[in-house]
């Protein structure tokens, strides 16, 4: 940091993070979401990372894990250990969880664009896995419980 800039965390008042309240706090808005669309349960997209992990134990803890359902959406180039977390955690919470690989349709499209960036690819992995989610959650009656994720917001 140069001389000239200001540390905000010297200059800001930052709230004390109390953890029970924070966590609460979120169940009971998820609780309020699911109750505002008549449903009973969420669908969670489950990668293995630290965003997905949380929304899920927060469901869990909000909902049940009966009115919870995990979706893992591995390609065939994702981290073996990422499915491996995901899929430790599902057991960890006693939630049901079913794999659809999205290989095959993403591939297929990759095809018919072959010269697609990484940052493209990505992109478009990302939409397939939400349609997939929505599918699911029609399937099954459930809203689907989003995660935020930086590169979504860097790639909109």
């Amino acid at each position: 940091m140069s001389k000239n800039q200001t540390d905000l965390f010297t200059i800001l008042p930052l709230p004390t993070l109390q953890a029970g309240l924070t966590v609460e706090t979120l169940c009971e808005i998820i609780r309020e979401e699911v109750r505002k669309t008549g449903l009973k349960s969420v669908v969670v997209g489950t990668s293995g990372g630290i965003d997905s992990a949380l929304s899920l134990a927060l469901a869990v803890k909000a909902l049940g894990k009966d009115h919870v359902k995990a979706i893992l959406m591995p390609y065939k180039t994702s981290s073996a250990d990422s499915e491996g977390h995901a899929r430790m955690l599902c057991e960890q919470l006693g939630v049901n969880h079913e794999v659809i690989d999205i290989t095959p349709m993403a591939d297929a499209f990759f095809q018919t664009n072959p010269d697609m960036s990484v940052i493209r690819k990505g992109n478009v992995m990302a939409r397939l896995r939400m349609v997939i989610l929505y599918d699911v959650s029609s399937k099954y009656q459930a809203l689907v419980l989003g995660t935020s994720n930086k590169t979504e917001y860097s790639l909109g």
